[in-house]
């Protein structure tokens, strides 16, 4: 196995033997022959839409696919080896659907090479399967390292879209475009034709499509949850039964909700769900207890020998410890091995083993609240304030916006993000999303007149909101997102925050300061490409960034 598609990579290079996820070599390979075959059935979907042929079914599988080999989300072997298996039936479907139109359009049939992938079949067993995926890793020993690196970073933004699309897609919602260019581009990763140019065009075009995605998926959430508002959620537990939930999917908590609303269970959120508390349509559901614990690499402690169930939801999971084994279940295209999995039939879940579990388990004997803190800061709630926020700006009671988010890991280094906020002056705001704020989102930061000093706009699959709020407040100071009093502070762990960074790069949005490392994935090159288009820059020491900063 070779991975280095998550920031705490094995020595900053790549996991070879294991990864530090916790997936095991053979998970990897199968991974990796999954990416492949999703490649394949890419090059006749791209073909088969130049002949005016689309089907859903394909554009979803495709999507899941790429969100099943994200981090932390599928560990099974069996249940990637199925999914491989139905990548050969997906791609048939499509190849044949493609080659009976053109042959009706063109009148003759089709006869031009296409990329290995478009031909692949999948071996019998699993020892088959293992051989196959040895050959087609992520690195390409005969390829460009530059071409290699620029390949990674789209096939990794392609990844952290996929989630994005699929959550949206669980709503209801979809786009052409972006469904479309999943084809585009992952058939381009095939093609040995292109250059280094060709490749930074498709990765910012990439950004310009997940701006969409992402837009799509503010639609989906608001629509259905309505807009998030300032919220305050009691951190720590109550006394009773007690059903945590983590991930990021806010329709699992709906129907979970739903179904406990007469149960005398309460409901927890845990990670990236936090922000769920600011949505009406989740608020309103009494039980709907608080928040419990911190960002996702400290479930393991977190979850160890609590009277309480666990609903893993979407990515984030690590392997449960025999202490809570038998009461953590997952959901979605979360798998771990002898995990009880949560199924949709017709779309709809069924929670009543979870429910049942947590009774039997009693729960918390008693009421433990630590604080309280407030969510539900997304784009129409800042920008409600607008008018008082440029006063502000007007009146220098505010002097400078701080973006302090992405993802929360377990490498040393990302205290770097605690003591920043804790050193920004008092004159300055701090915008917040995704886990990397459970670094800093218990400090009491005070206010600067009417607005908290740190207003939290939700989860990364929020990085929209954030994306508007600065849109909006350069065009009200006419001028563009780089000349405003703005500075991204910005943490990433895996794929998903890859995608948010190339759609910043085609916004044209420079002085990016990223850590706690640098992508292994980058090479020299194209890193200097990077700065010198968008002076991107590694983070330092919280004294240095900010002196750097506000020196003006």
């Amino acid at each position: 196995m070779f991975c280095r598609q998550c920031e705490q990579t094995a020595k900053g290079e790549g996991c070879t033997i294991k990864g530090v996820c916790g997936k095991t070599s053979d998970v990897a390979i199968l991974q990796d022959l999954l990416n492949y075959s999703l490649k394949g059935i890419s090059v006749y979907a791209s073909k088969a839409r130049e002949t005016g042929i689309k089907d859903k079914d394909v554009d979803s599988f495709v999507i899941e696919g790429l969100f099943t080999t994200v981090t932390n989300v599928n560990f099974s072997s069996q249940k990637i080896s199925e999914m491989i298996y139905k990548a050969y039936e997906v791609k048939e479907k499509i190849k044949n659907l493609f080659l009976n139109a053109y042959k009706n359009k063109k009148g003759q049939n089709f006869t031009a090479e296409l990329p290995l992938a478009a031909s692949f079949k999948p071996q019998s067993s699993l020892e088959g399967l293992l051989e196959q995926g040895k050959s087609v890793g992520v690195v390409s020993p005969d390829v460009d390292k530059n071409i290699q690196s620029l390949r990674e970073i789209l096939f990794y933004g392609f990844k952290g879209m996929a989630a994005y699309a699929d959550h949206a897609a669980i709503l209801g919602r979809y786009d052409e475009d972006v469904n479309s260019f999943f084809h585009k581009g992952l058939s381009a990763l095939l093609d040995n034709k292109l250059s280094v140019n060709d490749y930074l065009s498709l990765i910012m075009e990439f950004g310009k499509v997940n701006l969409k995605c992402l837009e799509l998926l503010d639609n989906a959430h608001t629509s259905y949850f309505g807009n998030p508002v300032p919220t305050k959620v009691m951190l720590g537990v109550k006394n009773g039964p007690a059903i945590i939930i983590s991930g990021h999917d806010l329709y699992d908590l709906k129907q979970l909700l739903e179904q406990t609303k007469d149960a005398g269970v309460n409901i927890y959120t845990h990670g990236e769900m936090l922000p769920a508390h600011g949505y009406p349509e989740l608020k309103k559901y009494k039980h709907l207890a608080g928040h419990f614990g911190g960002a996702w690499q400290n479930q393991q402690k977190e979850f160890d020998n609590v009277p309480a169930v666990v609903l893993m939801t979407t990515n984030c999971i690590q392997e449960p410890r025999p202490s809570y084994k038998d009461r953590i279940f997952t959901t979605g295209l979360v798998v771990w091995p002898e995990v009880e999995h949560i199924s949709a039939v017709s779309g709809k879940k069924d929670f009543s083993k979870v429910i049942q579990k947590a009774k039997e388990l009693g729960g918390f004997k008693e009421d433990i609240i630590e604080k309280e803190i407030v969510v539900g800061f997304g784009h129409n709630a800042v920008l409600s304030l607008a008018d008082k926020i440029i006063e502000a700006v007007k009146l220098k009671l505010i002097r400078h916006f701080f973006l302090v988010g992405g993802c929360d890991g377990a490498k040393p280094g990302r205290n770097y993000y605690t003591e920043f906020v804790q050193k920004v002056p008092n004159d300055c705001v701090i915008l917040t999303l995704a886990c990397g704020k459970f670094r800093f989102n218990r400090l009491d930061l005070g206010s600067i007149g009417p607005f908290p000093r740190l207003l939290d706009c939700g989860q990364c699959n929020d990085s929209y909101s954030a994306i508007k709020i600065a849109i909006a407040l350069a065009d009200a100071f006419k001028c563009s997102v780089n000349d405003l009093p703005l500075s991204l502070i910005l943490s990433w762990y895996e794929q998903k925050a890859v995608c948010i960074l190339l759609t910043l790069f085609s916004l044209g949005i420079k002085n990016i300061r990223l850590g706690p490392t640098l992508p292994a994935f980058i090479s020299p090159d194209v890193w200097d490409v990077l700065v010198k288009k968008f002076n991107i820059k590694p983070i330092t020491s919280p004294d240095n960034d900010l002196k750097e900063i506000l020196r003006t």
